[in-house]
């Protein structure tokens, strides 16, 4: 039968939200997998909680600038 894995918290799916140095709100995944470009910090957020299915504490804010490297 197959076994389901589950992530490890080391390699699970955790998102940064911020501001960019332009001034636009951006989710960036932490291990450079995805990202995106926002029109305001809530879309932001609900992006990365949906990614990563609402997990407690794979969501932060950034107080600092956060650049998303394409």
């Amino acid at each position: 039968m197959g076994q389901h894995l589950q992530p490890t918290a080391k390699s699970a799916c955790a998102f940064v939200v911020g501001l960019d140095t332009e001034g636009h709100w951006v989710a960036i995944e932490t291990h450079g997998r995805g990202g995106g470009i926002f029109t305001d910090r809530d879309a932001a957020i609900r992006y990365a909680e949906f990614e990563t299915s609402h997990r407690p504490r794979a969501v932060r804010l950034s107080h600092r600038r956060v650049r998303l490297e394409l």
